[in-house]
């Protein structure tokens, strides 16, 4: 995969990509069953991966790609991200090849966005049936990959007013599933004319995602 060899090139701290592997690594956003709005946020992950370009030059592209998990293109792409409103189901052939990607180097990043919570743990427990989401202590090393989160997840949205919380999947010591719970961490990377977050929320959600970007090129090495 040429997100591999890109992966290790960041981690060398060699950044002279050859042209033909310019551009050639996004974000996956996951295109799901169920109802929920997988579509949710469109200016959101574009935002990031040009901050992505910009505060570290690692040549990715300018626009994310839709993926469904039976997709072949999936195992192409090392960051997997989903988010939405409403409901999440997978059928049996989308959570085996899903669980199979997952375990076999690539990274899913959950992100709820008000609505998604129920549907995505009974989802996720089928996938993993021999795995628990859980709580990611603010020492983790995703919170200080490339900016220090020292309270860890940030909060972003409101929600039901309560704390921002990360949670995970584990497989064989590699954490293969990032949940971002009661934070929105998708509309602080939108326009900023979108919900009017002010500039500090913002920049804290494009921080947090710059960490989850760069932390999973550095698990694709490690």
């Amino acid at each position: 995969m040429t997100w591999i060899l890109l992966a290790t090139l960041v981690a060398s701290g060699d950044l002279r990509v050859e042209p033909a592997l310019s551009d050639s690594i996004t974000i996956a956003r996951l295109q799901y069953e169920g109802g929920g709005d997988w579509y949710a946020n469109p200016s959101s992950l574009p935002n990031l991966l040009a901050a992505i370009q910009q505060r570290t030059g690692i040549p990715v592209a300018r626009r994310a790609v839709n993926v469904r998990p039976l997709d072949p293109a999936l195992y192409d792409h090392p960051y997997l991200y989903m988010t939405g409103h409403g409901d999440v189901r997978f059928s049996a052939a989308e959570r085996a090849e899903l669980r199979e990607y997952l375990t076999s180097g690539g990274f899913l990043h959950a992100d709820d966005n008000y609505g998604l919570d129920e549907s995505f743990r009974e989802e996720i427990a089928q996938i993993f049936p021999d795995a628990e989401l859980t709580e990611i202590p603010p020492d983790h090393p995703v919170f200080h990959t490339f900016y220090d989160f020292p309270e860890g997840l940030p909060k972003i949205h409101e929600h039901d007013g309560n704390p921002p919380q990360a949670f995970g999947v584990f497989h064989e010591g590699r954490l293969v599933v990032f949940y971002s719970y009661e934070s929105d961490l998708g509309d602080g990377w939108e326009d900023e004319d979108v919900h009017g977050d002010s500039e500090d929320l913002r920049e804290a959600a494009l921080r947090m995602g710059v960490n989850l970007f760069l932390f999973v090129l550095g698990q694709a090495v490690s």
